[in-house]
């Protein structure tokens, strides 16, 4: 069986998409096509419209419509401290926590070689910049504790470092309510070496 050209553009599109195969991607169309019309116009819509007026803010890196994006522009804000992030979800979940008040870097990624993302893809040179505009006393690295996410973080310490800027990264350890009989060897060996005096 042969699908109209149309179709198989549509379903080569969505196979853009993380995590959606060829299967998938032929299900997601003919949903659209078939049961959902109106929200596949609305879809079209809302892709072409938010690829129009999103950029990036050119302090932060993170996604906004306008040059500099609200959190950057808050005087509110901490703008001693920089916090570097792999993505924009880490920022909502580290606003969501109320426990910063300092400013972000997003660097929309993480070294991964393999994949063909080095220093330029991740905005490195835009992160240096940010961090030695004479504001930034402290860089947290908030990068995931992934392979990739621990060698973004040495990478970009080294880069600072070498400038002469405080870099620190974030803690790692037991979760909030965790058990120690159901945490895996490697959280719990880094939350013994990383442990604290108790005040």
């Amino acid at each position: 069986m042969h699908n109209p050209p149309a179709l198989e553009q549509l379903v080569e599109a969505l196979r853009c998409l993380p995590g959606v195969g060829p299967k998938s991607a032929l299900r997601m169309a003919y949903h659209l096509l078939q049961r959902d019309r109106q929200g596949a116009n609305q879809l079209a819509a809302s892709l072409s419209q938010a690829l129009g007026v999103i950029n990036h803010c050119s302090l932060c890196n993170n996604f906004s419509e306008q040059p500099v994006c609200p959190l950057c522009a808050s005087e509110k804000r901490d703008s001693s401290l920089l916090c570097v992030i792999e993505m924009p979800t880490d920022l909502m979940m580290l606003e969501q926590t109320q426990a910063y008040q300092g400013m972000y870097f997003v660097l929309m990624g993480r070294l991964s070689p393999l994949d063909g993302v080095g220093p330029k893809e991740i905005h490195l040179d835009k992160l240096i910049k940010r961090a030695q505009d004479g504001l930034i006393q402290e860089v947290i690295l908030a990068t995931n504790y992934t392979v990739e996410g621990e060698a973004t973080a040495h990478y970009v310490s080294e880069l600072l470092k070498a400038r002469g800027l405080k870099v620190s990264r974030i803690a790692r350890g037991l979760p909030m309510g965790g058990e120690i009989e159901h945490v895996d060897s490697g959280t719990l060996a880094q939350a013994m070496m990383e442990r604290r005096s108790v005040r």
